[in-house]
C-alpha cells in the first residue's frame, strides 16, 4: 500500500526500497543521502485521464508518512548534514612541477571530517532521532592512461627525504603525457563512503555513497627534465 496522498496531483507516493543508483536521472542532480526517491502511483494523471506517475525525489517525506517516522528518512538526512566531499587530493609531483615516466606518483588525501571521516550528525522527527557515524573505506584512482589503483587508506604526503620510495598509494605513469589534453594526464578520485546509523528506536542500517575530486599531472622523460 502506497504511503501518502499528494492532493495537488492525485498520485500515492511510497519510498523505493532499494533506492536507484547515483547514476539515475530519478535523483534530479542530487546525490543518494540527499532526501529520497519515492515510487508514485497515479490513477488519474491530472487533466488527462489517463494512468500516469513515475518515481519522483522528495527532500522530506509529509508529516505522518507511512504511519510513523520514517527513520530511513531521517537517516538519509543525517547523511546529507554531514557535508561529505570527494579526497582533497593531494599528488606529487605537485600542480607546477613535471613527474618522470618511470618513476612513482605519490597519492593521497588530505585527511579532514569531510573528505575522509569519520564524521557525524543527527536527524530528529517527534521523538526519534536517528545518528549516523562515516567515513571512507576506499579511493579509487583514475590515472587518465587507462590504469586505476584503489587504495584503502588515505595515502601519505610526500616529503622529500623519502627520495624514490614506493608511495603507500601512487601510480608509475609509463608514457609522458605530452599527447593528452593540455599536455597532463587527468585523475580522478572516487570515494566510497560507508555510513552507520542507530534510531532510538532500535532500527539501525547503513548507506553508501560516493563522492568524486579531480586532480592532473604533467609526467615527462627524464632528458626533458635535465633539458
Amino acid at each position: 500500500m502506497f504511503g501518502w496522498f499528494d492532493s495537488q496531483d492525485g498520485c500515492y507516493y511510497q519510498r523505493m526500497d532499494p533506492q536507484p543508483p547515483a547514476s539515475s536521472v530519478w535523483w534530479q542532480g542530487h546525490q543518494p543521502g540527499d532526501g529520497a526517491v519515492f515510487a508514485a502511483e497515479c490513477p488519474l494523471t491530472t487533466g488527462k485521464g489517463l494512468p500516469g506517475g513515475g518515481p519522483t525525489w522528495f527532500q522530506n517525506p509529509p508529516p505522518g508518512y507511512g504511519g510513523g517516522v520514517d527513520v530511513q528518512a531521517l537517516a538519509q538526512q543525517a547523511v546529507s548534514k554531514m557535508g561529505l566531499k570527494g579526497p582533497a587530493i593531494g599528488v606529487a609531483p605537485p600542480p607546477g612541477s613535471q613527474g618522470v615516466i618511470g618513476l612513482p606518483v605519490w597519492l593521497w588525501d588530505k585527511v579532514s571530517p569531510t573528505t575522509w571521516g569519520p564524521n557525524s550528525a543527527s536527524a530528529s522527527a517527534g521523538a526519534v532521532t536517528v545518528t549516523a557515524t562515516g567515513s571512507v573505506t576506499q579511493i579509487v584512482w583514475d590515472m587518465g592512461d587507462g590504469q586505476s589503483v584503489t587504495c584503502t587508506g588515505p595515502g601519505e604526503a610526500y616529503q622529500a627525504s623519502f627520495g624514490n620510495a614506493q608511495p603507500p598509494c601512487g601510480h608509475t605513469y609509463t608514457t609522458v603525457s605530452a599527447s593528452q589534453p593540455g599536455g597532463r594526464y587527468a585523475i580522478n578520485a572516487t570515494a566510497t563512503w560507508v555510513v552507520n546509523w542507530q534510531a532510538t528506536t532500535g532500527q539501525a542500517g547503513q548507506i553508501t555513497v560516493t563522492r568524486k575530486s579531480a586532480s592532473s599531472v604533467v609526467i615527462g622523460e627524464l632528458r626533458d627534465l635535465n633539458n
